[in-house]
């Protein structure tokens, strides 16, 4: 069996090993959230009734956005039908939002629902969607050890902020 490895998301899962405090306090979405408010400090870019969009730091392509709720959980079961019905509805937004930025062929859309299934937060559930582009893979992060993203995050914040708030959601 091959394996293709990705050694430079470890610097993003190694920050979020379990340790003896509680999960909520090294919780990145709680941290960010706490501030209630669109920014490139917390590089969240719309806010909800009870869920979040916000970016990923160390996206897999630009545009690489996260879907949370406000509420830190890790189970699905914990969350009310309004949240549920809020985190599809930002999902299709982010969709539409990503698609007049960027226009990708397709996208990834999902959650890892535990640390077995590759949730490097596992105790905040959250959803990624992935703008995808035919031939986006490359030859970089498996030579190289490096993954080449066209824009840099404060653009991307930028752009992405601004599309959300085009919507008037």
């Amino acid at each position: 069996m091959e394996r293709l490895w990705s050694p430079w998301r470890s610097q993003y899962i190694g920050t979020f090993k379990e340790n003896e405090k509680k999960d909520s306090e090294v919780c990145f979405f709680c941290n960010a959230i706490k501030l209630n408010e669109v920014s490139m400090d917390t590089l969240i870019v719309h806010i909800g009734n009870t869920s979040f969009v916000i970016m990923n730091k160390y996206p897999y392509n630009n545009g690489h956005l996260l879907i949370s709720p406000k509420k830190h959980t890790g189970n699905l079961d914990d969350l009310t039908t309004n949240e549920m019905n809020e985190i599809m509805q930002l999902q299709s937004s982010a969709v539409k939002v990503l698609e007049n930025i960027y226009k990708p062929h397709g996208f990834n859309i999902g959650a890892n629902l535990g640390r077995a299934a590759g949730a490097g937060v596992p105790g905040h559930l959250h959803y990624h969607v992935l703008p995808r582009w035919n031939g986006d893979t490359n030859f970089m992060p498996i030579l190289a050890e490096t993954k080449v993203l066209s824009q840099s995050l404060e653009d991307s914040f930028n752009q992405i902020a601004a599309g959300f708030k085009a919507l008037r959601l």
